[in-house]
């Protein structure tokens, strides 16, 4: 056998040492001859062996056979669920990494993203937004199978890399109430006559509602729709909704009872919302976030402020306590009409400042656009994860050519959350060197616990 050296340690042939992981969670590792190898499973630091499964021409990707030397962040998974093996649940792909080491991935696969696709280097890393590692997930999408083979239903997130339903009896980043369900919710619809008809149930909590949206092919027996009704009963907080087709087609089971909702007591703001709503998956760390991000903002009463990419007014509401005026824009009628609503009923809560939600469909923005919806101090944007190209690209246009602005000024500072570091990387680039803006922070926001998903916050400031 003949070795090779790693440092001053000699690497057996055959072994690889993995030195990066990237955006999928998979560990880095290179060949002697400089092929990179994805390896499922593997973390920094650690020497392996590896079995390769796909081979391309500049890099192979493998699955995990062995470590032979353990990363020290490495550490037990908390969910029996998880792991490499035949039938395991694909929810999750950091268990096995320490939750404080996730963070640290994720900080570095923001920087390389903006320096790699954007060339822009923050000038202050900032502190990353933390919260519970468990029990956080308040939103999911559970499949439903009847699998005859195993003679029972299955509720649950697919299996690594397959289009299987996991057979999972419990799961840790849900809320433990939810975990609960599982097991009962399998029963149920083994129970049904639609048990072949139901393919998913979509999980929607509030601060004292679980919500069930059940997707039905066909239509609900009366004897399922009482099967529906006494599970809510035996089970406290649960409340059903049906889905017999689109998302538009959702609605509730039986009306009356808490409404859905969750709080912002920072700014003390409820904020009600429907089950197929967006609304951010962790609201522990949306609290946070939301704070964070007015913080970075530094909003003066006497200025005017846009949110792009409003949705329901997660962000617009508490801005409507410290600015002199706030306009909210969203790409969808029905998402500005829902938006509208949460500011009538939050005004009764406590003052707001004058609020508009306006719709424009934000990736056909044209300079002419921007500069029609008025000059703002500040700008908060919060796109999906297509990001905000269009209304970056307009900003960059209105800054090469003054003569398209005709005294309107641009905002002196943006604070941009993103759920996609690849998107901000690139709206980053047009920013700062074509809009004329500085990347002055830029940090990630721990969302999505043992997941690849990136969450972040920038912030760039206008020179002169």
């Amino acid at each position: 056998m003949t070795d090779r050296t790693e440092g001053a340690a000699a690497i057996p042939e055959g072994w690889l040492a993995v030195d990066a992981l990237d955006i999928e969670a998979q560990g880095v590792a290179r060949r002697p001859d400089g092929k990179v190898v994805f390896i499922d499973g593997a973390l920094p630091t650690e020497l392996v062996s590896a079995n390769v499964t796909r081979r391309k021409n500049n890099w192979e990707q493998a699955a995990l056979t062995a470590v032979h030397r353990e990363s020290s962040q490495r550490v037990r998974p908390r969910c029996p669920h998880f792991g490499l093996h035949e039938g395991a649940c694909g929810g999750c792909k950091m268990q096995h990494l320490h939750p404080a080491a996730q963070v640290a991935v994720k900080q570095r696969v923001l920087e390389d993203n903006l320096w790699h696709l954007g060339k822009v280097r923050p000038e202050m890393v900032l502190r990353p937004i933390e919260g519970p590692a468990w029990n956080y997930r308040w939103r999911a999408r559970f499949s439903v199978r009847h699998v005859r083979k195993k003679g029972a239903v299955l509720v649950g997130f697919h299996e690594r890399k397959s289009r299987y339903v996991a057979d999972i009896r419990e799961c840790h980043v849900v809320p433990k109430s939810v975990s609960d369900l599982l097991l009962p919710l399998r029963a149920l619809i083994g129970s049904m006559d639609a048990i072949e008809t139901c393919p998913q149930i979509e999980l929607a909590c509030g601060d004292e509602v679980i919500a069930l949206v059940l997707r039905h092919l066909e239509p609900l027996s009366q004897g399922d729709l009482a099967r529906l009704r006494a599970f809510a009963q035996q089970h406290a907080g649960v409340q059903w909704w049906l889905q017999p087709k689109g998302p538009d087609t959702v609605h509730l089971l039986d009306e009356g009872g808490p409404q859905l909702a969750y709080a912002l007591p920072e700014f003390g703001l409820e904020m009600p919302f429907r089950p197929t709503d967006f609304t951010q998956v962790n609201p522990h760390i949306n609290r946070v976030l939301v704070v964070r991000a007015l913080r970075l903002l530094q909003v003066q009463p006497q200025e005017r402020v846009i949110d792009w990419f409003c949705g329901l007014g997660n962000f617009t509401l508490p801005l409507a306590t410290q600015a002199r005026e706030v306009l909210g824009i969203e790409g969808s009628e029905a998402l500005v009409a829902r938006s509208r609503e949460n500011l009538e009923r939050n005004r009764l809560r406590r003052p707001l400042a004058p609020t508009r939600f306006v719709a424009r469909n934000l990736f056909e923005m044209t300079p002419h656009m921007l500069v029609a919806d008025g000059q703002a101090d500040k700008w908060l944007v919060d796109p999906p994860r297509e990001g905000a190209f269009a209304l970056a690209k307009a900003l960059a246009d209105v800054h090469q050519d003054p003569a398209l602005a005709g005294g309107w000024a641009p905002p002196r500072r943006i604070v941009y959350v993103s759920c996609n570091p690849a998107t901000l990387a690139r709206d980053a680039g047009l920013l700062v060197h074509q809009a004329g803006y500085r990347c002055t922070a830029a940090g990630v926001v721990n969302m999505f616990p043992h997941t690849a998903h990136v969450e972040s916050i920038a912030v760039f400031e206008k020179d002169g």
